[in-house]
């Protein structure tokens, strides 16, 4: 009973500061959240690129101003002191955290030059996607398969990056070999006619197969079938889906089309 009066004592001594505690906590979030939804909504009827690095340092800067109002009132601790001590400590907070300055300073440097954003079809050390968004820290970039890869801001700094468009990431290619002699314009007709049939519901919009002749072999004329497949449709997908399509097709060299594909 004594430990509990002791406890009601100390709550009732600090009420005023637990109140005040508890005050600018709940209007610490509700800012954060409120300025997450309106930056976004602000970026998206704007010329700068709509990441959440953007929302995430202003989300912080709620929070840094929340930490400081009750430093003072409700633990007696001056926000001078612990500025500084950090101003003491900033060398080594400096280095300790010398990736995640670089990752924030590399953030900022490809949103504000408009190097990536979200929406680009990007190629990143042989890795190729979407890129869903550019956090404080790092970039993901989702690729076509799902997977999602998480990468930090510095590296982009540092590797080679390629941006393409919707075509060129969507594209699918299949080989052929026609027979000698055969009409190329009927050839090129046939296939566009039967692989536009057969992947109607997988094209990407605004798109239709073409065919591309490249060179000639012994066994005929050797060409490229070049689909462009939409978002959510798997390429090797629709590269199957056109191989069976022309399977058995007496324009093609089917042996000379097993040889492309083994090798």
């Amino acid at each position: 009973m004594a430990g509990m009066e002791r406890i009601f004592d100390w709550l009732l001594a600090n009420s005023g500061k637990i109140i005040f505690l508890i005050i600018v906590l709940i209007v610490a979030a509700v800012a954060s959240r409120l300025i997450k939804r309106g930056t976004m909504r602000l970026l998206d009827k704007t010329d700068v690129p709509s990441a959440s690095i953007f929302a995430n340092i202003l989300r912080v800067v709620v929070w840094v101003i929340a930490t400081c109002m009750v430093l003072q009132p409700v633990f007696g601790i001056n926000p001078s002191t612990i500025i500084t001590a950090l101003g003491v400590g900033g060398v080594a907070i400096s280095l300790g955290l010398k990736d995640t300055i670089a990752n924030v300073i590399g953030g900022f440097g490809l949103m504000l030059g408009k190097v990536i954003q979200p929406g680009d079809e990007v190629t990143i050390a042989g890795a190729t996607g979407t890129v869903k968004d550019i956090t404080w820290r790092h970039t993901v970039v989702r690729e076509r398969g799902g997977n999602e890869l998480i990468i930090p801001n510095s590296v982009l700094n540092t590797k080679e990056l390629k941006k393409m468009p919707a075509s060129n990431e969507s594209l699918v290619t299949v080989p052929f070999t026609a027979r000698a002699g055969v009409d190329t314009d009927a050839v090129t007709a046939r296939i566009v006619a039967e692989v536009s049939a057969a992947t109607a519901d997988m094209q990407l919009d605004g798109t239709k197969p073409l065919v591309k002749f490249t060179g000639f072999s012994p066994y005929g004329m050797e060409g490229q079938v070049w689909a462009f497949a939409k978002p959510g449709v798997f390429q090797s997908t629709m590269r199957d889906t056109i191989v069976r399509t022309l399977a058995g097709s007496d324009f093609l060299e089917q042996g000379a089309m097993g040889d492309a594909e083994e090798a």
